[in-house]
């Protein structure tokens, strides 16, 4: 759902393309009137820049507001002060947050939840199975319900022949829906060339901070390059991922013993020298070897990699670097090709 006009920061020389939808901040017990800057890496600009996962959090706890109470001051800064009377809330928090995780998702070219359920339509509609069925359901429910009527571009036919398809609504509900579909451009029944275009799935995101220990199961954690799975690359082992990039940097043989021992990945990279010569020019290899090695050598890391599917990585992990994290998200796409490599093997396809 796009808001107002376009907007956008630099990072690191990078142009970020950005959006922003009007909010209210509650600073105290003042409700300020501000606009909320969305951009293409997932960050949001809620009176400083966050991740997507901080501004959840900022949402939940009510830094974010959503519900205006009677009687509340609001406040737009150099404009006016007023009080709330008969407010009426338009977006409670998960409406919010997905608005806003929608919004992210367009501005990095990827396809938002309703993008995302018109996949699952065009799946569903090419084979009408049950399995095909209960996925359109729920890529249809991921949509922010605020949202929903306009998935198919129709406020006259509002969203009923996605429900009727989606959900058992009897047989003459779903012919009367399929009927809707052969008639609409761009949606008569074909099946995609050599699979869906677009996944069906909601995004993946890694965290960013940097793992220290934790609970038994720590999800999706276990992507990060600093994670603790000791890799064994040219003839030594590496405590991370992290480590051993690092180590590979330096063109000096007792350096790198030295960056295999750093106490953290942050040390390693300051030991990283003297660096390998035109190392920018390699560095995507050297990347995509190590994560091929992290989930060859550690088959159960492997497994939860796999279990992500087809969806979208994001990593949130390098996120003071345009190249591996938000800008050009090298790391997150190289995770997605391994991930593509491990299905491939498991389904017998060698070269």
């Amino acid at each position: 759902m796009a808001f107002y006009d376009r907007t956008y920061r630099v990072v690191d020389g990078e142009r970020i393309e950005g959006t922003w939808r009007p909010g209210f901040i509650k600073n105290g017990r003042t409700y300020f009137l501000t606009d909320l800057k969305i951009y293409a890496d997932g960050v949001v600009d809620c009176w400083g820049l966050v991740t997507f996962d901080e501004f959840v959090k900022k949402v939940r706890s009510g830094w974010v507001a959503t519900a205006l109470p009677e009687g509340g001051k609001a406040s737009a800064h150099g404009v006016a002060t007023w009080t709330f009377h008969e407010p009426e809330d338009w977006v409670d928090e998960d409406a919010l947050i997905g608005e806003v995780a929608d919004e992210i998702d367009t501005l990095a070219g990827r396809p938002d939840s309703t993008g995302r359920c018109m996949a699952a339509l065009d799946v569903y509609l090419a084979d009408q199975s049950e399995t095909n069925r209960a996925a359109l359901r729920e890529a249809y429910l991921a949509i922010p319900e605020h949202l929903r009527m306009f998935a198919l571009g129709d406020q006259d036919g509002k969203d009923w022949p996605l429900v009727d398809l989606a959900f058992d609504n009897g047989e003459e509900s779903r012919q009367r829906s399929l009927a809707y579909f052969a008639e609409r451009k761009g949606h008569q029944r074909r099946a995609p060339a050599d699979g869906p275009e677009q996944s069906t799935q909601p995004s993946v995101i890694v965290p960013g901070r940097i793992y220290h220990g934790g609970p038994e199961d720590p999800g999706f954690e276990v992507l990060q390059n600093s994670y603790p799975a000791p890799v064994t690359v040219a003839g030594l082992t590496f405590p991370t991922v992290t480590h051993a990039y690092w180590a590979l940097s330096t063109s000096d043989p007792d350096q790198r013993a030295l960056v295999a021992a750093a106490e953290d990945g942050v040390r390693a990279r300051e030991l990283a020298q003297p660096q390998v010569e035109n190392w920018a020019d390699v560095r995507l290899a050297v990347m995509a070897g190590l994560l091929r090695a992290k989930f060859q050598q550690h088959p159960h890391l492997a497994e939860v990699l796999l279990s992500t599917g087809d969806a979208r990585v994001v990593s949130y992990e390098y996120f003071e670097s345009s190249f591996w994290g938000t800008g050009r998200h090298w790391v997150a796409r190289l995770l997605e090709v391994v991930r593509a490599e491990l299905a491939a093997e498991r389904a017998g396809i060698s070269w």
